[in-house]
């Protein structure tokens, strides 16, 4: 383990800093820039930062290829890599501009921190990944124990995520008065004044239309919670676990508490026993946003009908919808090849959509 260096501490104390407050970044994106910054000084034994050099660079990115990562034992993957290097020439080259080091850092040092173009295509590939389809969620809920309140409540959260899409952060957020029931169909409101939404945007989610027995079970879920439990708008949609002591003098689920979870790790968990008791491979939560990602392609018959998907998402494009949770994998491409024919009608509506998407993306004005 690198020793610590006090000069480089307060910089990075610094740095830090001005991210958060002066370009506003988010926690997440501070957690990379310090991954990025320790793996560095890893590879220096924590030297100065003012001794950077562009030998160190070169060096530096050999050695980063071969690094593994710590969750997976794999080498880096090249997106990664290349966020890496992004954070540290962002790092030096504020570093360049900060009293008494504009003489000891060099700018074109900087640029030798950057990833080759063909590490730069690899990390830009778009990947497949890998979504359970609808009837593997019903098989998964349909597998769930529903005797006790945690059975419950933990059937109800997959249901409810399939209907909505909602992030796991977002949802560990929620609270009663998020939801109404009332509403055909129901609407959730993430409210990035007390929901933790991605970029902190609000977002109206209505219940996709993927199963009316799905959408029982969610109803009976907050029918419990108020009439049983007596929950009210500010109490959480779906509460922790409560653990007491069993039986035998071990730790034991013992009900709910009116306490919202801190993080999103055990809906992660949740969902990996669900999958795991129903035979099947685990699919994190946001495996689901990709699995109506893929529904809105055979079920929007309008542009309008893919707008309203889009929207139900929290995307303010559809491009969004079709690139970052539509991708066709190759065995389905060719199914849809094959049953193509040429000569058909082409809907007016559906080809101004596209071609206004394709102007959006070009930047040119919509004629």
């Amino acid at each position: 383990m690198s020793r610590l260096n006090p000069s480089n501490e307060r910089l990075k104390r610094d740095y830090l800093r001005y991210l958060k407050e002066a370009k506003g970044k988010s926690e997440a994106t501070l957690d990379s820039v310090r991954k990025a910054l320790a793996r560095y000084e890893a590879y220096t034994g924590a030297k100065d930062f003012k001794t950077f050099r562009r030998e160190q660079a070169v060096a530096f990115k050999v050695r980063l290829a071969e690094t593994d990562g710590v969750r997976t034992g794999e080498t880096l993957s090249a997106s990664t890599q290349a966020g890496t290097l992004s954070a540290l020439r962002d790092f030096f080259t504020w570093l360049a501009w900060q009293p008494g080091f504009k003489s000891k850092i060099h700018l074109p040092d900087i640029d030798y921190l950057s990833p080759s173009r063909k590490d730069v295509a690899r990390a830009k590939a778009p990947k497949l990944r890998d979504f359970p389809s609808l009837e593997q969620v019903h098989a998964a809920i349909e597998a769930m124990s529903c005797e006790t309140v945690v059975d419950r409540r933990n059937r109800a959260l997959i249901a409810f995520t399939i209907l909505t899409g909602i992030r796991d952060r977002a949802m560990v957020s929620l609270a009663l008065g998020h939801i109404d029931t009332t509403r055909s169909p129901p609407v959730v409101r993430q409210d990035p004044n007390t929901v933790e939404t991605k970029f902190a945007k609000a977002i109206i989610t209505y219940f996709f239309p993927i199963g009316d027995d799905l959408a029982e079970i969610v109803r009976a879920w907050i029918d419990e919670l108020r009439g049983e439990h007596l929950f009210g708008p500010a109490d959480p949609l779906f509460p922790r676990t409560c653990v007491g002591i069993a039986s035998d003098g071990a730790f034991a689920p013992a009900g709910i508490e009116r306490r919202f979870w801190s993080n999103a790790s055990p809906v992660r968990e949740i969902f990996r026993k669900a999958f795991t008791a129903a035979g099947l491979p685990y699919f994190p939560p946001h495996s689901f946003r990709h699995t109506l990602g893929h529904l809105a392609q055979t079920t929007c018959r309008s542009p309008e009908e893919l707008k309203a998907w889009s929207q139900n998402l929290g995307h303010e494009n559809i491009t969004t919808t079709l690139t970052s949770y539509g991708r066709i994998d190759p065995h389905r491409q060719g199914e849809v090849i094959g049953q193509m024919k040429t000569g058909k009608a082409v809907d007016p509506d559906m080809l101004a959509e596209i071609g206004a998407v394709i102007a959006r993306n070009r930047g040119v004005p919509i004629g």
